[in-house]
């Protein structure tokens, strides 16, 4: 009886640790399929009217000075930790840039 019990708690506490960890991985993205969706969110803007020139044309720059230096870090190797850090950190700015963009207000003057 006593084992069961050990064994039962030991499960128990293998789901408790395992359960968070599942959650906050279900929305990590690698870094390509993020290009993909911010790419895709400027082409939305664009085609909708969101984005006007002047601001579609800042964030592409950035969405390439960005793809560039991902380019740069994988050259070297493969993406260290730090470098992976610095990729999402941008990628989170740059994403907020984007909705803050096609949110502002200022609509197509093409």
């Amino acid at each position: 009886m006593n084992r069961i019990t050990t064994l039962v708690a030991a499960a128990a506490a293998t789901l408790a640790v395992a359960t968070p960890m599942a959650a906050s991985a279900a929305p990590w993205q690698t870094i390509n399929a993020r290009q993909a969706r911010i790419d895709a969110r400027i082409d939305q803007g664009i085609r909708s009217g969101a984005l006007n020139r002047n601001e579609a044309y800042r964030l592409r720059s950035d969405f390439r000075a960005l793809s560039a230096r991902e380019a740069d870090y994988r050259r070297s190797g493969g993406l260290s930790y730090r470098e992976r850090a610095d990729l999402d950190r941008r990628f989170d700015a740059l994403s907020a840039r984007v909705k803050v963009q096609k949110h502002d207000g200022q609509h197509r003057r093409w």
